[in-house]
């Protein structure tokens, strides 16, 4: 059994001014080459499959041609929402692309019976079981409790969603057992592991919500695919245990980051191998830092990346010439001619003030509100007792917001 994990593609990010739907239908053609020339059976979308829950009509578009696509190659494809994705938009097309080969689990089920999957070969063959489990929020699985503090908010978030795997895999066990017991289990998930590496790009999951859920918290599956981390990686060094991270770089933290998708092989026995695949970049994206006279150069070099048809995108941060006041019209001279696009220009200065002031310029749709809240403290000389008290009342009343019906 031949499995394509991959997640958080963002479809119809705005950035900075900037469309990424080349990038994405790029990605997509991609994907369906390798699909094919991979012979894969299976291809499972770990959550936030669009950036917003209501996203613009070419993202949506480009979500069924996808669909529609894959369908053609044989795969079977299952789609798990995201703390970006909207429960009712994902799921209003549900039973229309079942009829398509895709199941789409936009939320946690009423029936958990419907989170248990068989996945088939190119055969039709059962080839696996799948946990398929999307991004859990509070309220699916928590009764909200009067007077909990904001840890003990945590501890039962964490514990609701221990049960809530381990209910799924012991569904998942007893299919198996119906189909002959001699299936591999596999999960997936939607949320931060213990010692897991994010980006900026990577917004909170949810606002009161679980911080970090611990590996040793995830039933003994085969293996369990994880989205939100936008950057790749085994979770503890566990080679079971993987998130496949973003398929572009949805932020310039990430610019340097190679992009991939996972081919996880499985048999009877369990899990064969993972392999990296690695997508090729659509849009040159590139952070430069250092001092003007640096920067001539650089830029000349990052130059080499774009063509006059797709220029490369630039986040510039200015050292030692951060005190000039004509900082965009000096880039600017620099860049003339060039097949370079500055996106986002910074200075590099160190006090918290100034930090914050920076922040302040980005957009909203970078920050998460504990962002935002972080760096108003970091401008801020205020006792540690006192720091950790107003980042406790901060955490409990936002998670009492969100615990209110929209």
């Amino acid at each position: 059994m031949r499995i394509l994990h991959t997640s958080d593609w963002h479809l119809g990010q705005h950035f900075m001014g900037k469309s990424r739907q080349a990038e994405h239908q790029a990605f997509m053609a991609w994907l369906i080459e390798q699909v094919r020339v991979q012979g894969v059976d299976a291809l499972i979308i770990a959550g936030d499959v669009f950036d917003t829950g209501a996203p613009p009509s070419y993202a949506r578009e480009l979500y069924n041609g996808f669909v529609v696509a894959l369908r053609d190659t044989g795969a079977e494809l299952v789609v798990l929402g995201g703390n970006h994705d909207s429960v009712a938009m994902l799921g209003e097309s549900r039973s229309l692309l079942a009829q398509l080969g895709t199941r789409v689990i936009p939320g946690v089920c009423a029936e958990l019976e419907q989170q248990v999957l068989v996945l088939h070969d190119r055969q039709g063959q059962p080839g696996a079981i799948l946990c398929a489990i999307p991004f859990i929020r509070p309220r699916d699985v928590l009764l909200s409790q009067a007077g909990q503090s904001a840890e003990e908010k945590q501890l039962s978030l964490q514990a609701a969603i221990h049960l809530h795997y381990q209910r799924l895999y012991a569904l998942a066990e007893s299919r198996r057992d119906e189909l002959g017991g001699r299936l591999p289990i596999i999960a997936t998930g939607h949320l931060t592991t213990v010692g897991a590496s994010a980006s900026e790009s990577v917004r909170e999951i949810y606002v009161g919500a679980l911080e970090a859920f611990p590996t040793s918290a995830f039933p003994p599956a085969a293996y369990i695919a994880l989205g939100h981390i936008h950057k790749p990686q085994k979770v503890g060094g566990l080679e079971h245990i993987r998130y496949s991270g973003s398929p572009i770089p949805l932020s310039f933290d990430e610019a340097r980051q190679q992009k991939e998708v996972l081919l996880v092989e499985l048999d009877e026995g369990g899990l064969r191998g993972v392999t990296p695949l690695a997508v090729p970049r659509f849009q040159p994206l590139l952070a430069l830092s250092g001092s003007l006279a640096e920067l001539q150069l650089v830029i000349g070099d990052a130059a080499r990346h774009g063509t006059a048809q797709c220029p490369a995108w630039l986040e510039i941060q200015v050292s030692g010439d951060d005190y000039l006041s004509d900082l965009q019209p000096r880039i600017a001279a620099l860049c003339d001619g060039l097949p370079v696009e500055v996106l986002r220009i910074r200075r590099a200065r160190g006090t918290a003030t100034t930090r914050l002031q920076a922040v302040a310029r980005e957009t909203l749709d970078e920050l998460s509100p504990e962002q935002v809240f972080a760096q108003r403290l970091a401008g801020e000389t205020l006792a540690p007792a006192l720091q950790d008290q107003l980042e406790g009342l901060y955490r409990q009343v936002l998670g009492e917001l969100q615990e209110q019906p929209a």
